[in-house]
């Protein structure tokens, strides 16, 4: 286990995409290194109707989850210096991803006012952790596990997105940031979450990427081997 005071961040950020584990991760995470979970909103009374692709439904869908997360993170930024560590579910900024995918021009200019008068009064991140998985992760865990609605999601859509976060992590900057190749990771797995928390303790102020041994191979190998 890794000592909590071997962590030098007070609020870390997870994010990927669905179905990536963020969540999961987010809550053994702070058990793991102590730390306050802190999950996003997820109910939205537009989102069928925007994966039905209905009129304006996008627009909507959008603002909601901007106001929510502004609401919980402008919260977050009024803690003390001396307050538990922040381990959140989500990047503010990471709305922009969907934004820039699903709305037209004339609603984007609408949007981005509003993005920029909360952006400046939400709480930032000292640590990023990006959960990077694949398409296939992706449609494989949404075939076992999804929703009704996330069953219906396009796959065109999901490779949209998925390529989107690829490339805002790729040239993201704001904070340090912890790439991980999560396409084998389970973290209901003590080991993943240990590893998870020494990559942690090693940060520094660049980008660290982290590429897993795929732990069920290993055991095959060994198998094997023996």
């Amino acid at each position: 286990m890794t000592p909590m005071e071997d962590i030098p961040f007070n609020h870390i950020a997870v994010e990927g995409m669905m179905k990536s584990g963020k969540r999961r991760l987010v809550q053994a995470l702070s058990q793991e290194i102590g730390g306050k979970a802190v999950f996003d909103q997820e109910d939205n009374p537009y989102l069928r109707n925007f994966y039905e692709e209905k009129e304006g439904a996008a627009f909507l869908t959008q603002l909601v989850y901007l106001v929510n997360r502004y609401h919980q993170q402008s919260t977050l930024l009024q803690r003390d210096l001396f307050s538990e560590r922040i381990i959140c579910d989500y990047l503010f900024e990471k709305d922009k991803i969907y934004a820039y995918q699903t709305l037209t021009d004339e609603e984007l200019i609408v949007y981005e006012k509003i993005f920029g008068i909360f952006y400046e009064k939400v709480a930032k991140p000292d640590l990023t952790i990006y959960l990077q998985i694949s398409l296939d992760t992706i449609l494989e865990r949404i075939s076992k596990t999804g929703s009704e609605m996330e069953k219906n999601i396009s796959e065109k859509y999901l490779e949209d997105i998925l390529e989107a976060f690829d490339y805002f992590f790729f040239n993201y900057q704001a904070t340090p940031l912890l790439v991980v190749k999560a396409d084998n990771l389970d973290f209901e797995r003590k080991e993943d979450v240990e590893d998870i928390a020494d990559k942690v303790a090693q940060m520094k102020k660049n980008t660290l990427y982290y590429v897993p041994l795929d732990r069920q191979n290993q055991k095959k190998r060994e198998k094997t081997d023996k």
